[in-house]
């Protein structure tokens, strides 16, 4: 690992990625401590109060974690197109008695400022950014707490930015990672590049440390984007199933169904690009949906969880990165013990 960790004990180059919205549980991100590595808890999508429990708990139990925010980065929804597609998408939330004709655009930060608050007042080891870059003054903040901060990015420009916004470290991901891509141009994405190559162009850029993400779910895999220049790993996918995962038994099931497909991606579930594995919603509606994040993000939401409480997983974000196949049942120690083998 690279010096920058030292002072936070990790003995391997494999960590466990944020997963927002429910699969990344406390017991995941101590799991990943257990292991000699660290995990992030996800504040994306909590309240305050519920992300500030979550900090506490793991913090009880080990003093390697970090926090993951979504920074500020508005994709304005077209309120033509948003009305557009709630008519679209009605005839499926007519599944659930779910009426979207009334629903409004919904814009908001996911109460971003709370959360610096929060830690600022109760700073821990890493501060990890994702969707936007944030002002300089939040990063020398969270800095002068003593927190390392670090910036998702998607390509060695957005690299560049990171640094000079002062961030201490990137987390490098390629398209190739399931849930969410953190471009920072969502309306732009950058070219999609294989992750060892976006981790070498991202190196010819940049000294600082890198951690890489996208894709990964073999020992094979990690192994090849290290030589490439990362400083470390980050993998979320190949964890969807571990014992401490809180994803849906809908999602999961659906990882386990080695019929689904090739995972794609879409801004049908959010209006912001993701990945996730094939299904009947993405077939229907992705050629339709706006773009307008978290705007789609708050009208599929509803629809979203009452067909995962059904076991319906047509309507469900699915999310998974390219190496889904490579999850498993069993603890999440294990499974990252497994992939830093013969690193």
């Amino acid at each position: 690992m690279h010096p920058l960790f030292s002072s936070l004990q990790i003995t391997t180059p494999v960590l466990a990625a944020p997963m927002s919205g429910g699969p990344t549980t406390p017991a995941m991100v101590i799991a990943a401590a257990t292991a000699g590595g660290l995990g992030f808890v996800p504040a994306g999508y909590k309240s305050p109060e519920q992300f500030g429990a979550d900090l506490r708990e793991v913090r009880a139990a080990t003093p390697a974690f970090g926090a993951n925010l979504f920074a500020p980065n508005p994709v304005p929804v077209d309120p033509e197109a948003f009305r557009n597609y709630a008519k679209a998408i009605q005839p499926v939330a007519d599944r659930y008695q779910l009426d979207l004709g009334a629903v409004e655009p919904f814009e908001d930060d996911d109460r971003w400022q709370d959360k610096v608050d929060l830690l600022l007042a109760e700073p821990v080891p890493v501060v990890s950014f994702t969707f936007g870059l944030p002002d300089r003054s939040v990063i020398d903040a969270l800095r002068r707490a003593g927190s390392i901060t670090m910036q998702t990015v998607t390509s060695d420009d957005e690299a560049v930015l990171a640094e000079e916004a002062g961030v201490d470290a990137l987390g490098v991901q390629s398209a190739d990672a399931g849930g969410h891509w953190g471009t920072l141009t969502p309306h732009r994405p950058p070219g999609r590049l294989p992750l060892p190559d976006l981790v070498a162009a991202v190196r010819r850029r940049t000294r600082l440390p890198l951690i890489a993400a996208g894709g990964l779910a073999t020992s094979a895999d990690i192994a090849e984007v290290l030589r490439s220049g990362a400083d470390a790993v980050m993998v979320g996918t190949v964890l969807l199933r571990a014992d401490e995962s809180g994803a849906s038994q809908t999602h999961q099931a659906a990882l386990a169904d080695g019929a689904r497909g090739r995972p794609v991606q879409t801004r049908a579930f959010t209006g912001r690009p993701a990945r996730g594995l094939p299904n009947e919603f993405i077939a229907r509606y992705d050629a339709v949906a706006p773009l307008g994040y978290p705007a789609v993000h708050h009208l599929t939401s509803p629809l979203r969880k009452a067909a995962a409480a059904a076991g319906d997983p047509e309507p469900v974000n699915l999310w998974a990165g390219t190496g889904y196949a490579e999850a498993t049942a069993e603890p999440a120690a294990t499974i990252l013990r497994r992939l830093a083998t013969s690193l």
